[in-house]
């Protein structure tokens, strides 16, 4: 399965922005793909874990952006969308989201996935 990100670029504070996930391969809908997650990452941190949705549904948010951001995904064409609202300086970062066959429970910890996209980058900036 690979997985390529999409949507990124440079957008004023305030904005929103949604990402794309793309999911594709002979195994993109078998349930290697079951949870997918977002995350994000600045240099010098770790990739911290902003949302994650499974192929029911289920999501879970991280509490510092819960509100402003929305995960929802399309099993038909295979998408994942990240949308994020009222864009802030600190939410510059390289956004890359993962996939593996893991419970939701798990989703927001980057160590319970196999597979990873190269990332799309978002710049905050007036």
């Amino acid at each position: 399965v690979q997985l390529v990100e999409s949507g990124g670029g440079s957008v004023a504070p305030g904005q929103s922005v949604t990402l794309f996930c793309a999911i594709s391969g002979p195994t993109a809908r078998t349930d290697s793909t079951y949870c997918v997650g977002w995350f994000r990452q600045t240099p010098g941190n770790e990739r911290e874990g902003l949302a994650a949705i499974d192929r029911e549904g289920r999501t879970r948010y991280n509490n510092r952006v819960e509100g402003r951001v929305t995960i929802s995904r399309d099993n038909t064409e295979n998408v994942v969308y990240l949308q994020i609202d009222d864009l802030r300086s600190e939410d510059s970062a390289t956004y890359t989201c993962a996939a593996d066959r893991i419970g939701i429970n798990h989703g927001l910890n980057r160590l319970w996935y196999g597979v990873w996209g190269r990332g799309t980058q978002v710049t905050v900036s007036s």
